[in-house]
């Protein structure tokens, strides 16, 4: 399921901003996908943020001796240089490194199927798109008329986040009732518009706090 809520929207750009940067110096997603393993296995250490990085430059190092493949070097140096640039000011922070690089490779997927790689810095919108991507499941489809549990997961000025369907963040303006809405608060929507694969494109506030 897409938990698209579950980053900050600046850690939002930052994966965008990364997959960008490895799509296009065309690095393969499979070497992303092994360092991912590594701080998984190794991030829970102490100073496991720390030690990933040394592991990137080590892989550097080593890369020309150690690659299965004539690009495997080039792949090292990208990720390295992706790494250091993006996620240093995370590297106490491991579960958010692993968060960013999940969807990093998501993103690279997606690129590398043809999607644009136009960088947008507006994250709900950039979010969407991608999510229109990816083939929606059984649960994630509805249809107009239907009342649906959500929550609100972030509230910035008028414009709020909800949650539905345990997977699905729809974020719109609700200049009525903006000042009785709070995040975490539980709501009823109804569907007002669906997109080809069966997904909520437009929602109705129709319930607070129920």
């Amino acid at each position: 399921m897409l938990a698209t809520d579950t980053l900050a929207e600046d850690q939002w750009k930052t994966v965008y901003a990364m997959a960008q940067m490895l799509a296009n110096e065309q690095t393969d997603v499979n070497e992303v996908g092994k360092i991912i393993a590594y701080l998984r296995a190794y991030g829970h250490v102490e100073n496991g943020g720390k030690n990933f990085f040394q592991y990137l430059s080590v892989l550097v190092r080593n890369g020309k001796t150690v690659g299965h493949s004539g690009r495997t070097f080039d792949y090292y140096q990208s990720i390295e240089k992706a790494c250091k640039q993006y996620l240093l000011k995370y590297q106490n922070d491991v579960p958010a490194m692993l968060q960013i690089l999940g969807w990093v490779t998501r993103i690279m997927r997606y690129y590398k199927a043809g999607g644009s790689t136009d960088f947008v810095e507006e994250q709900p919108s950039v979010t969407a798109n991608f999510v229109q991507a990816t083939p929606a499941t059984p649960s994630q489809q509805v249809k107009v008329g239907d009342i649906v549990d959500a929550t609100i997961t972030k509230k910035k000025n008028v414009e709020i986040t909800y949650k539905l369907l345990n997977s699905i963040s729809l974020s719109q303006k609700e200049h009525k009732q903006a000042n009785s809405l709070s995040e975490g608060q539980t709501v009823k929507l109804e569907i007002t518009e669906v997109r080809e694969d069966g997904r909520p494109k437009k929602v109705r506030l129709r319930g607070v706090g129920v």
